[in-house]
């Protein structure tokens, strides 16, 4: 572990410097995991994890939005694959939520978020404002890089015992 001398002859972590960026962090990562979390239940609702349903909102995106084709290939081939598609983004979506917000592996699930929401944002490319997934998608990686489950998480807890861990 990386330690920094002060004038004072006491040693630190770097990470110990700025307790206000890690909790933005993880006001941020809180934020993004009961999106997830909000984003479940809505598409429950919905009957979005349904077959039918699914396939349906799959289908509206490849008819309405300007994805590349071999992307609207990859989404056709969810759509008729929706018997699984659908319960697999359902647990996506639920798991991501709740690591986020509990702040367990953290890097890792950030990183997915940053993977799954951005390829919902090109899904949904010209179907609704380019930001509104774009923020969400650059915050999934900034929390993964960030180590965001170090402030207010379980992987702070974690990285104690274990802070040479690449996980948290």
């Amino acid at each position: 572990m990386t330690t920094i001398a002060t004038s004072m002859g006491r040693n630190i972590t770097p990470g110990a410097l700025q307790p206000q960026a890690a909790s933005g962090l993880a006001i941020v990562r809180l934020t993004i995991g009961a999106m997830f979390v909000w984003v479940f239940f809505e598409n429950w609702g919905k009957g979005l994890y349904t077959p039918a349903g699914y396939a349906g909102l799959i289908r509206h995106y490849i008819a309405a939005s300007h994805s590349p084709a071999v992307w609207k290939t990859v989404m056709g081939l969810a759509a008729n694959h929706a018997a699984m598609a659908a319960p697999m983004q359902a647990m996506t979506e639920i798991s991501l939520g709740i690591l986020l917000v509990i702040g367990l592996l953290t890097r890792p699930a950030a990183f997915v978020a940053f993977l799954y929401l951005g390829s919902l944002w090109i899904s949904e490319w010209g179907t609704s404002w380019i930001w509104e997934l774009l923020v969400p998608v650059l915050a999934s990686l900034g929390l993964a890089i960030g180590r965001a489950g170090r402030r207010w998480g379980v992987d702070a807890w974690l990285s104690e015992r274990w802070p040479s861990s690449p996980w948290w």
